[in-house]
C-alpha cells in the first residue's frame, strides 16, 4: 500500500487516481501528524510526502519516520512546487528521501518512479525476510548441533561404562568412536577384531549390512591381543535414523562364551539322558505288552485292572514321545538328524495324520478345508511329525474349544501352504517371535499345560530342511494359526 501525505485534498485525489489506474492500493493523510499515526498502525511500501504543509513540514515528517524501526526502510518521494533549489533538494535526501519530484507532476515519469521504488521496497522486504529466516535456521542448527553433541557425549559415556566392546560409526560406515574394551581385541580403532579362521569375517558382514541398511546380528569367535584362546561373542549393530535416514551406527560385541558352553553341556546331558532313558523305557513297554497278553479273561481286562493298564500305557507313550523329542533335539544340535527324502503324495499323508488325531481325541472335531493333491519331495515321516505336532498343540492349548481347522492349498509359485487354526488361549504379540525357539514356553500358559518347549523347535528345523517357511499368527483369547509352506511338484 502507498501513503500520500498532502494538506490539499485535490492533490491527493489526482495522485490517488493516477496510482489506482495502475492497480496500486492507496491510503492518504492530510497532515504530518496524521501520517505518523497511520505509519505506526499500517505497513506501507512507499510514502509520497508533500514538503510544504502547515504544522510539521515534509522534512520533519521524514526525519521522524526514519527514527521508527518499523518504517525506517520505507522509501519516500518528496513533492514540492516551491522549494526546487539545490539546497532544499539536498535537505530532502538528507531527511531520508529516496527521490524528489517537483509540481506539476508528470504522470508518466511519476508512475515509473513509483513502480521502481515499489519494486525496490518489495525486494528489500523479501531480502529481509530471507535474512531473518536464515538467521532463524542458523540458530536452529546451532541448537540442534549442541543437542546432538550432548547426545553423542551421553552415548559415549554409556558405551564406556558397559562391559561389552562397543563402537559407533558414521552413516557411511567409518568408525568414529570405540570404547576402551575395543583395544583389548584390536590394535586400531579403524579395524574390527579379527575373527576365528572358521567364522565369517566381521569386516565382510559389516559391508553387507551397510549395503542393506538393516541390522546385523552375528555370533563370531574373537580373542584378546595378548591371548591365544578365542571366545564366542555376539555382534549386534543397529542403525540410528533421523527422518528415515541413517545418521549413525551403534554396535556391541557381547561375550557369550559361558552361555555357549552351558548350552553345550546341557545338550550333551540331554543327549546322554535321552539315550539312557530309551533303553529301560523300551523294556517297560515290552513288559507292559506281555502283561496285557497275560490277561486271558476279557472281563478282567475291561475291569479296574484293565483301566489301570490302559492309563499306564498312555503315560508310557507320552514319556516315549518326550524322549523321542529330546533325541531329535540332540541330533539337530549335532547335525545328525537324518532325513530319508523321496517323492510321495501329500494328500494321503494329511488324511492319515488327521485320522491319528481323531482316534486319540474323539471329543474334538477336526474340520478339513481345501485340498493338496500334489507330490512332495521330502521325508514323509518327518512331515507327518510336523502335522501331528501342530494338531496336538491346537487341541492342547484350546481346552474350552471342540473345533480345530486345518486348511491346505497350492500357491501360484508351486508351494504347499498348510495352516492349523485353533480357538484357544492365543499368544501375545511379543511372545510370537519366540515360540519356535528351543525350550521356549509362554509364561502365561506354562503352569497350565505340560511340555518341554521343543516340539515347535523340531518342527521349524524339519521345515527348514525342506527349504520351507513357517510362522504363527495369534490373538490372545481368540486362538492361533500355525502354518508352514514347502515347495512341491504339481501333478499333471
Amino acid at each position: 500500500m502507498i501513503l500520500i501525505v498532502d494538506d490539499k485534498p485535490e492533490n491527493i485525489f489526482s495522485l490517488k487516481k493516477t496510482l489506482e489506474i495502475h492497480n496500486f492500493k492507496v491510503d492518504s493523510a492530510l497532515s504530518g501528524e496524521d501520517a505518523l499515526k497511520k505509519i505506526l498502525k499500517n505497513t506501507y511500501s512507499l510514502i509520497i510526502l508533500d514538503v510544504q504543509m502547515p504544522g510539521m513540514d515534509g522534512f520533519e515528517v521524514a526525519e521522524t519516520i526514519s527514527g521508527y524501526s518499523k518504517s525506517k526502510d520505507i522509501p519516500i518521494i518528496f513533492l514540492s512546487a516551491v522549494n526546487t533549489e539545490k539546497r532544499f533538494i539536498t535537505k530532502g535526501y538528507a531527511s531520508g528521501g529516496i527521490d524528489y519530484v517537483t509540481k506539476p507532476v508528470d504522470p508518466d515519469i511519476f508512475i515509473l518512479k513509483v513502480k521502481t521504488l515499489h519494486r525496490l521496497y518489495e525486494q528489500t522486504r523479501e531480502l529481509n525476510e530471507a535474512q531473518l529466516a536464515l538467521r532463524a535456521e542458523i540458530e536452529f542448527r546451532k541448537q540442534a548441533q549442541a543437542e546432538l553433541r550432548e547426545r553423542v557425549q551421553e552415548l559415549r559415556t554409556i558405551l564406556e561404562s558397559i562391559p561389552q566392546i562397543a563402537f559407533t560409526a558414521k552413516s557411511d560406515g567409518i568408525i568414529e568412536f570405540v570404547n576402551q574394551h575395543w583395544f583389548d581385541y584390536s590394535s586400531s580403532e579403524n579395524e574390527f577384531p579379527a575373527s576365528h579362521p572358521d567364522d565369517p569375517s566381521v569386516e565382510k558382514e559389516w559391508k553387507k549390512t551397510l549395503r542393506s541398511g538393516g541390522s546385523l546380528q552375528l555370533e563370531v569367535r574373537i580373542k584378546k591381543l595378548n591371548e591365544d584362546r578365542y571366545r564366542c561373542h555376539l555382534l549386534r549393530v543397529s542403525p540410528v535414523k533421523e527422518s528415515n535416514e541413517i545418521v549413525k551406527w551403534v554396535g556391541t560385541f557381547t561375550d557369550i562364551e559361558e552361555q555357549k558352553q552351558a548350552e553345550k553341556r546341557k545338550d550333551e546331558f540331554l543327549s546322554i539322558a535321552s539315550h539312557e532313558l530309551k533303553t529301560p523305557l523300551t523294556s517297560i513297554k515290552a513288559y507292559m505288552q506281555l502283561l496285557e497278553r497275560s490277561f486271558e479273561d476279557n472281563a478282567a481286562r475291561t475291569g479296574e485292572t484293565g483301566k489301570y493298564l490302559e492309563r499306564t500305557q498312555l503315560q508310557i507313550e507320552k514319556l516315549h514321545s518326550l524322549i523321542a523329542d529330546l533325541l531329535d533335539v540332540s541330533k539337530i544340535e549335532s547335525g545328525k538328524l537324518k532325513f530319508n527324502k523321496k517323492l510321495f503324495e501329500f494328500e494321503p499323508l494329511l488324511e492319515n495324520s488327521i485320522d491319528i488325531i481323531r482316534q486319540t481325541n474323539k471329543d474334538i472335531s477336526i474340520i478339513r478345508k481345501g485340498s493338496a493333491n500334489v507330490q512332495v519331495y521330502g521325508d514323509e515321516i518327518r512331515l507327518e511329525q510336523v502335522l501331528l505336532n501342530y494338531l496336538t498343540n491346537a487341541i492342547k492349548y484350546s481346552p474350552d474349544s471342540t473345533e480345530v481347522h486345518i486348511e491346505s492349498h497350492i500357491t501360484q509359485d508351486h508351494h504347499l501352504f498348510v495352516h492349523v487354526r485353533d480357538f484357544g488361549v492365543g499368544i501375545s504379540g511379543d511372545k510370537k517371535a519366540n515360540v519356535f525357539k528351543k525350550f521356549y514356553r509362554v509364561e502365561e500358559t506354562s503352569h497350565r499345560f505340560q511340555g518341554l518347549g521343543i516340539g515347535l523347535y523340531i518342527c521349524s528345523e524339519i521345515i527348514k530342511r525342506h527349504n520351507g517357511t513357517y510362522g504363527v499368527e495369534s490373538t490372545p483369547g481368540e486362538g492361533s494359526v500355525f502354518y508352514f509352506s514347502i515347495p512341491v511338484i504339481p501333478n499333471e
